[in-house]
């Protein structure tokens, strides 16, 4: 069987941690970006395809020439606020994009997809922390379009036997511990590498949004996940659909969370600096917390995250962002 591993949205930042770890699981990374949000620079660990996922003739060729045992599935766009303003531009890339990609795994015989899903398709938590059997109900273009695309695969699955993992991400957070790769979007919108860039002066103050939640501190709580934690999970998932030739879904995160306050001071602490923050009101639809049990993750994948704690996540994204931004 072949060891090609299709990673679509493999230049950004979960899919680049993940090539690097399919790389030491033994498998060859073939990552399809189409370099809306991905960076060259991270595709280290396997050759490099540019285009879509929505066209159809780069589809077939990438099958044809690498014949991919698999694909893992992360290219989408991600920005709740954005999927609001333009849901078009979500439901044609996220929800039709994966439709042309799995129209073309049909096509070539590829039988296996792990998706990167999202917390975001249970939208409002009726419990926290939130069970993988939560109701999905999100709140957003953005969570709709990856239910969507939940509900897509298991269609596909029941007509025609393609296998998928659903993996349901918390806060991916956290960089490469040998620094080879790291988070680097373009608008940053994840509090992490924000107050690092603040307390870098690469930008003004962090934006702290609401003071007045119903936890300890008064600021909202969220699970983060080291990202090699996180695309560790992918290779176990897929070993696990290719020996037991089964469908699954799974919630990722840590099982405990840390406010935005708890990640300012910590910052603070790893980098010996102070973080200059603006405190504004809360954003309309974040609740108070968002914590996740992934019990079913542990005794069926066998995942446990290795680097859950905060000081490791936020001292790996800190020498990540020290070294990168002093090459810029």
């Amino acid at each position: 069987m072949s060891k090609n591993i299709l990673v679509t949205g493999g230049a950004g930042y979960i899919g680049s941690h993940t090539c690097k770890e399919l790389i030491s699981s033994g498998y060859t990374p073939v990552t399809l970006d189409n370099m809306i949000y991905g960076h060259e620079w991270v595709v280290k660990w396997g050759p490099l395809v540019k285009g879509d996922i929505s066209d159809p003739e780069t589809l077939a060729q990438v099958f044809t020439r690498y014949r991919p045992a698999a694909v893992i599935h992360f290219a989408a766009f991600a920005y709740v606020g954005e999927s609001v303003i333009h849901p078009a531009r979500y439901y044609r890339n996220n929800v039709a994009g994966t439709l042309t990609l799995l129209e073309a795994m049909k096509k070539h015989g590829c039988r296996s997809i792990v998706f990167s899903s999202t917390c975001a398709t249970y939208g409002e938590p009726k419990e926290i922390p939130i069970p993988d059997n939560h109701p999905q109900n999100p709140v957003n273009p953005y969570g709709r379009s990856k239910l969507m695309i939940e509900q897509i695969l298991n269609d596909f699955d029941a007509a025609y036997g393609i296998k998928n993992i659903c993996l349901r991400y918390f806060n991916a957070a956290g960089a490469d511990p040998e620094g080879l790769t790291g988070e680097d979007h373009d608008p940053e919108t994840h509090l992490i590498p924000l107050t690092i860039m603040a307390a870098m002066n690469r930008r003004e103050s962090l934006s702290i949004f609401g003071e007045d939640y119903p936890t300890l501190d008064g600021t909202a709580i969220r699970d983060y996940i080291h990202v090699t934690d996180l695309a560790r999970a992918h290779i176990l998932a897929l070993e696990y659909m290719q020996s037991e030739n089964r469908s699954d879904f799974f919630n990722l995160g840590t099982g405990h969370g840390h406010s935005v306050r708890q990640v300012v001071d910590m910052v603070e602490r790893v980098g010996a600096v102070k973080v200059p923050v603006k405190k504004t009101d809360r954003r309309p639809g974040d609740p108070p917390a968002l914590v996740a049990v992934s019990l079913k993750a542990a005794k069926i994948l066998g995942w446990n995250p290795k680097m859950n704690d905060l000081e490791t996540i936020i001292r790996t994204a800190w020498n990540w962002h020290q070294k990168h931004h002093a090459g810029l």
